[in-house]
């Protein structure tokens, strides 16, 4: 059974970092892209990020580009999302997940077949 469980969410004021992390399980991750979605309250979920399966392809939210970084250990299967710099608009149920096509790499959220549970996010001003 696959499984992705994100921890490392919190609250932080304005200009704080965090670091959530992602731990997978049941399946060989190492061959697909692993991504960070969000979605805040009243709104739909948007991308984040994304890491390929070797880690050498990344792709960033033009809203996060610069302030965030996705990185990937595939000896442990984790994911993780280190967030700078940030905002209250950050504020948002973050969530991990991974796509269904080996060795395909993808931003769009319907591409992605299994999700973690979120892990909540929240800046203050």
């Amino acid at each position: 059974q696959v499984q992705l469980v994100e921890s490392g969410g919190g609250f932080v004021q304005a200009g704080g970092s965090l670091r959530p992390s992602c731990a997978a399980s049941g399946r060989t991750f190492s061959i697909y892209t692993m991504g960070w979605f969000r979605q805040a309250p009243g709104k739909a979920r948007e991308f984040v990020a994304a890491i390929s399966w070797s880690g050498g392809r990344t792709s960033y939210a033009n809203s996060v580009k610069g302030r965030f970084t996705i990185s990937r250990d595939n000896a442990k299967n984790t994911v993780a999302l280190q967030m700078n710099s940030l905002k209250p608009e950050d504020t948002a149920v973050y969530y991990c997940a991974t796509n269904h096509t080996p060795f395909r790499f993808t931003v769009v959220p319907g591409d992605f077949d299994y999700w973690g549970q979120g892990t909540q996010v929240t800046v203050s001003s």
